[in-house]
């Protein structure tokens, strides 16, 4: 038997331990551990019960992530489970940690489940684009009904043990150690003359109208697809008999492993894993950090503070005047009154982050000790050299000066101090505290245990952190530069902003461009334009001015009511602002431009082909390391589909040699804008992939 597997007799009780660690994933050795030790549990005279318990932390995580894309090896899963829901033995599943996908499928392939109150159970497949493929589609919702089940498989969400156990998935809640739960439950249903019960041999749930399922799940899902194939496997569980739901099930299974999606998804589930894996950091140690200094109190500012105050860490606000201290301090309460009503934090944790843990200060010296000083303030680089300037003067030596600018020179911001070593950019994204990535851009003479302490900072505030080297944007705000421009362009030539935002959200985007643009703020874009049209833009650039005009007159779009879009009705009620096309009629007319139709079609490879070609300038130029970081910005700080796993490997799935043909096409008509990227003709000449320079770094 695999050594993966322990083997005890108590009593008529066998009970099996299974031993890998960290998380006790599904590998092989595993799998033909739990069949050998069902095997001995059966030959076992006088056992009448078996019970599957997991070692540390967990009872079973998942499959193990080593062996995907790899050859299956027997026993597979399915073949497991119903071997382990087909022994004539009572088998009880004694479940803590997380039992997830395949773990919890093993859990529904037992007889009888118990657990921790603590316990959270999932089938999340869907985030790999795939369907639960050993059982938990036909097993689940005979336990739950079909609602509930679906639910449970089409978000992937985590269940809590007490809701799991509201819903059938878990039949007792029991403090104490799961192996000692076990064993007395397996013993108390002996004792009670507890039948043996499959949940393939309980009665098919209810029937539902399935083609508005699926469509419904299908609009929900924003394009993936994965989520409302779990609808048509769930329809067999109830329509087929058991066996015949099993080879359904697996025939979509099989059949999702083959799309597009799926390698998107699992691009996107290995590289959020490896973003923050850099080989240069291997071995750094991080410095310490309890006291953050946050300067600034504004949306950007009190979200950092937010963030910091919910991971635990002290924060010291400073803002210019106590009437400022006070909006700052408000715009965090608020922020926190949100993680109290979600149950992120408990009302006493609440009241001790306000009482106790934020300080809000007028004065700089009040952060004479803080570790690590993150300014939130104005994109002006005057005035950021003031605020640098004042930290050196006041902050302890040792201590990390941090900017949150979101296209400034980190190398001219460390100029202005006695200590470049220990500056670096942190660009968060706005709301900070809910907005996943963190940019940790690393100047030339940032120290490596001070940007260690970046991707430190960032793990402890449950961000994924991706480092950017120097340039105007970093990786996420330079690329967004280049395809925004892309969008312009295509308005000057005849689209509407409003054709472009949806053919990209049917493509897949939270939100299009235009959307997005209203929901940051037009007044963001705009001194933007502004500055670097002081700072000489190139001749050959096209510029379009026609959205100035509409900050001009004060539409900075969401917060002002009016954009691109108007917001009269509400924010989520957005209706085209009657006054834009005629701003941009107006601007085709001054540059005499003949407008033209774009399909949908158009619009979106037009725009991707700007994204993918300006990133590859970004990996090449080494701003990015490896083209999955660009990914990685892409999916969580831009809207970014996951299902298509980030601009880069969407390049490699539709073909790197026919989107360069479409670039040099675009570049007859505009050279200066799309000259193709060097890195992109070069691997496009060597026969590479931008995968294959992920392998390589």
């Amino acid at each position: 038997m695999s050594d993966k597997i322990a083997y005890a007799r108590h009593g008529d009780v066998a009970v099996l331990t299974v031993k890998n660690p960290p998380v006790n994933a599904l590998s092989q050795a595993v799998r033909q551990g739990l069949w050998d030790g069902m095997d001995r549990a059966e030959a076992d005279a006088g056992v009448r019960a078996v019970v599957i318990v997991g070692e540390g932390r967990a009872f079973f995580a998942g499959a193990d992530i080593t062996e995907f894309g790899k050859p299956l090896v027997e026993p597979n899963l399915p073949a497991l489970i119903n071997r382990i829901e087909a022994s004539p033995l009572i088998v009880v599943a004694s479940m803590h940690g997380v039992s997830l996908g395949g773990g919890l499928e093993v859990a529904l392939g037992c007889h009888y489940r118990i657990a921790v109150p603590s316990a959270r159970v999932g089938l999340p497949e869907v985030h790999l684009g795939l369907i639960p493929g050993a059982g938990g589609t036909q097993r689940l919702p005979r336990l739950t009904g079909v609602e509930a089940g679906l639910d449970v498989m089409t978000t992937g969400r985590h269940v809590g043990a007490s809701e799991a156990h509201d819903l059938g998935i878990i039949d007792v809640l029991q403090d104490g150690d799961p192996a000692e739960n076990g064993l007395a439950y397996a013993q108390k249903l002996l004792d009670e003359s507890a039948p043996r019960r499959a949940v393939s041999e309980m009665d098919p749930p209810a029937p539902v109208d399935w083609d508005a399922a699926f469509e419904a799940t299908l609009a929900r899902s924003k394009g993936q697809i994965s989520p409302a194939w779990c609808v048509r496997a769930v329809q067999a569980s109830v329509e087929k008999p058991f066996a015949e739901g099993l080879k359904a099930e697996r025939q979509i299974f099989f059949d999702l492993m083959q799309t597009d999606q799926r390698e998107g998804m699992i691009h996107a589930f290995f590289s959020e894993r490896a973003v923050g894996n850099l080989p240069e950091l291997k071995g750094v140690a991080a410095r310490e950090f309890d006291h953050i200094g946050v300067i600034g109190g504004g949306t950007m500012g009190a979200g950092i503070a937010t963030a910091a105050l919910l991971s635990g860490l002290r924060v010291t606000l400073l803002e210019m005047s106590a009437e400022a201290g006070e909006a700052a301090r408000s715009r965090i309460a608020a922020n926190l009154a949100g993680s109290l009503k979600r149950g992120k934090i408990s009302p006493a944790q609440h009241d001790q982050i306000l009482g106790e843990t934020l300080s809000v200060v007028t004065g700089y010296d009040a952060l004479a000790g803080a570790d690590l000083v993150i300014e939130a303030v104005f994109e002006d680089m005057d005035v950021k050299k003031v605020v640098f300037a004042e930290l050196d003067r006041v902050c302890k030596p040792g201590a990390i000066l941090a900017s949150n600018t979101s296209y400034l020179d980190i190398d001219a911001i460390a100029a202005t101090t006695s200590r470049p070593g220990d500056v670096l950019g942190l660009h968060f994204f706005s709301p900070a505290h809910v907005m996943k990535l963190l940019e940790v851009v690393v100047g030339a003479l940032t120290a490596p245990d001070v940007a260690a302490t970046g991707f430190a900072l960032g793990k402890r505030l449950g961000k994924v952190s991706v480092r950017a080297g120097v340039c105007d944007g970093f990786i996420g705000n330079r690329i967004l530069s280049t395809y925004r421009i892309a969008a312009d362009h295509m308005i000057l030539d005849g689209a509407s902003p409003y054709e472009i935002d949806a053919a990209l959200e049917a493509f897949g985007f939270a939100m299009g461009p235009f959307a997005v643009a209203d929901l940051a703020g037009l007044d963001i874009g705009y001194a933007v334009r502004k500055r670097k049209r002081m700072e000489g833009l190139d001749p050959r650039a096209r510029d379009a001015a026609y959205a100035d005009k509409l900050c001009e007159d004060g539409h900075f779009g969401q917060k002002t009511g009016k954009g691109y879009y108007d917001y009269a009705a509400g924010s989520k009620a957005r209706v085209p602002n009657p006054d834009v096309m005629p701003l941009i009629e107006a601007e085709r007319a001054a540059q005499g431009l003949k407008p033209r139709a774009f399909g949908s079609e158009e619009i979106v490879r037009r725009y991707m082909a700007a994204m993918v070609n300006e990133a590859a300038k970004v990996v090449g130029e080494g701003i990015a390391r490896r083209p999955l970081d660009v990914d990685m910005t892409l999916l969580f700080g831009y809207g970014f589909p996951r299902y298509r796993g980030g601009p880069l490997k969407w390049a490699d799935m539709v073909g790197l040699d026919a989107l360069l043909a479409d670039i040099k096409g675009y570049a007859e008509e505009d050279p200066y804008f799309w000259e193709p990227a060097p890195l992109l003709k070069d691997l496009v000449a060597t026969g590479r992939t931008f995968d294959d320079l992920n392998k390589e770094g």
